[in-house]
């Protein structure tokens, strides 16, 4: 454990060398972990502390999609495979990694199962935090904690193959053994992080939907459209507005901001291309500020939980969203795109 000066803020971070593979063998060597849920971020923790020998079974709808994901991955049915209420029954340390959705769905049935002494574990503050939506209480006597990857499933695996980690925040919602704080910068380490930080379960929750809807996914994706539109609008090609918009962006600086920084990034531009950017990113900041505030304040107060959930609970909504995918995969930009990947050198080998 460090504490580390965060632009002028000091804060704690545990890191995966407080927790060598040797001591979570041991401190966790009388726990079963049922991780229900196999979804993105329960295939990924799942495989993960399955690869640091911890004793894990997966819970999930039997004979459905993911229970045949899992069995192709190695999971054995009777074994370490088994359905939500056996996993559920049979952990003492419960991951419930099942989808906003099915969390508030599928938690009577799974509450009975959270008895005293065990540790229930999310991943997400959604549930807890909204609870007047999703109904999910802690139920007492029981340890309730948060460990949260910052990325998707699916990267927390690829990185951890490779040996590195994706940094993760931790909450503890409710201490009943004095051991929830320990224990859950533990199973931090144990699903391949690489270092930890604190919040809580609403910081969260906020944070996360805030930055998906925001930067992270939905407003690059509307400044990727708009600045592609401009382009195309003005007669430049298909080809050199998806260059100007996102090959470059993803390729070059934002590799270079990843690794240094934004003035890193400044700094090995050009510098026309330094002066443009300092003086036209306080504009983009003051047209983007009010929107930003307006989204903050609707993940605060519900409405974005609500809508989420809403559209998550219909019984066509895989259809659906196949739907909202296929117009954005179809669109030009992103068809574009398809051929400007295609001619990197690393993708075009003969």
């Amino acid at each position: 454990m460090k504490t580390l000066d965060f632009g002028g803020s000091k804060e704690k971070v545990y890191e995966r060398s407080d927790w060598p593979k040797e001591k979570l063998l041991d401190y966790f060597k009388n726990d079963t972990i049922a991780v229900l849920g196999y979804g993105p971020q329960g295939h990924g923790q799942g495989l993960n502390l399955r690869d640091n020998g911890l004793n894990v079974i997966v819970g999930v709808r039997k004979d459905g999609r993911s229970w045949k994901k899992a069995v192709a991955e190695g999971w054995v049915p009777g074994k370490n495979l088994f359905d939500i209420e056996e996993a559920a029954n049979k952990g003492n340390i419960v991951l419930n990694l099942l989808s906003d959705a099915a969390q508030r769905d599928l938690w009577p049935t799974i509450k009975p199962y959270i008895t005293p002494g065990k540790t229930l574990y999310f991943s997400h503050g959604f549930a807890i935090t909204y609870k007047d939506q999703t109904h999910v209480e802690a139920p007492e006597g029981v340890d309730v904690v948060l460990c949260a990857p910052k990325g998707s499933g699916a990267t927390l695996r690829t990185l951890f193959l490779e040996g590195k980690g994706l940094n993760s925040s931790i909450a503890v919602f409710q201490d009943v053994s004095g051991k929830a704080h320990e224990r859950v910068v533990a199973l931090g380490v144990a699903i391949g992080s690489g270092y930890l930080y604190e919040t809580t379960f609403e910081k969260e929750v906020y944070s996360d939907l805030f930055g998906e809807r925001g930067i992270l996914m939905g407003a690059i994706n509307g400044l990727f459209r708009a600045q592609y539109d401009v382009l195309r609008a003005n007669g430049h090609s298909p080809s050199e507005a998806f260059n100007e918009t996102v090959e470059e962006a993803t390729q070059s600086l934002i590799p270079l901001i990843g690794a240094k920084g934004m003035d890193w990034m400044y700094a090995n531009c050009s510098v026309t291309a330094q002066r443009g950017a300092l003086d036209w990113h306080q504009k983009f900041y003051d047209s983007s500020l009010p929107v930003f505030k307006d989204l903050y304040e609707s993940v605060r107060n519900g409405s974005e939980t609500k809508r989420a959930l809403d559209k998550n609970s219909q019984p066509d909504y895989r259809e659906s969203l196949e739907v909202e995918l296929k117009e954005i995969r179809e669109s030009e930009i992103w068809r574009a795109g398809e051929t400007v990947r295609g001619l990197r050198p690393e993708n075009n080998k003969k």
